[in-house]
C-alpha cells in the first residue's frame, strides 16, 4: 500500500508550480549565502553569542581561533544575527521539500513495487521528517530568542 499526503495539487499547473519551487530553492540558497557572508563579516552569530552588562557579542565556531572568538556588536546587529540564524532552519526545510516535490516523479518511477518502500511513500516520509526536524529546530530557537529578549529587557545577562 502506497501512502500519499492528502494534498490536492491539481489546481496549479505543473509548470507554474515548478517555477515557484525553483524560485524558492534559489531564494533559499541566497539566504544561506547571505547568512554565511554576514557570519564571516561580523565574526559569528548571536545564537552562539551572549549579552553581558548590556554589551552584545556574536561568536563564531573556529572562525578566528580554536575556541571561537566573541566579537562585540550593536544590539541591532545582534538581533538581526539571531533572527537570520533562526531563518536558516525553515529555509533548509523549504529548499529540501521543494527539491523533493520537483524530484517526486523520478523517485516514484525509480522506486517501484520491487522496492521495500515505494516512491510516493518515500517522498511523503522524507518530507514529514524534514518538516518535523526543521520545524522543531525553528521553534527551539524562537523560544531561545524570546528568552534572550526577555533577559535583555530585564537587564540580565544572556548566553554562555
Amino acid at each position: 500500500m502506497d501512502f500519499e499526503l492528502p494534498i490536492d495539487t491539481s489546481y496549479m499547473p505543473r509548470r507554474l508550480r515548478n517555477k515557484i519551487l525553483i524560485w524558492l530553492i534559489g531564494l533559499g540558497l541566497l539566504n544561506c549565502l547571505l547568512f554565511t557572508v554576514v557570519y564571516a563579516y561580523i565574526g559569528g552569530d548571536a545564537l552562539n553569542g551572549k549579552v553581558v552588562d548590556s554589551r552584545f557579542y556574536v561568536r563564531g565556531h573556529f572562525l578566528r581561533d580554536a575556541g571561537g572568538q566573541a566579537t562585540e556588536v550593536s544590539q541591532a546587529v545582534w538581533i538581526y544575527s539571531f533572527v537570520h540564524a533562526i531563518s536558516i532552519w525553515p529555509t533548509i526545510g523549504g529548499v529540501l521539500c521543494s527539491m523533493l516535490v520537483l524530484a517526486r516523479p523520478h523517485i516514484i518511477a525509480t522506486m517501484q513495487e520491487e522496492m521495500v518502500i515505494r516512491g510516493g511513500s518515500f517522498v511523503s516520509a522524507a518530507m514529514t521528517l524534514i518538516l518535523i526536524v526543521t520545524g522543531a529546530s525553528t521553534v527551539h530557537f524562537v523560544i531561545d530568542f524570546i528568552r534572550a529578549m526577555m533577559a535583555v529587557g530585564a537587564g540580565h545577562n544572556f548566553g554562555p
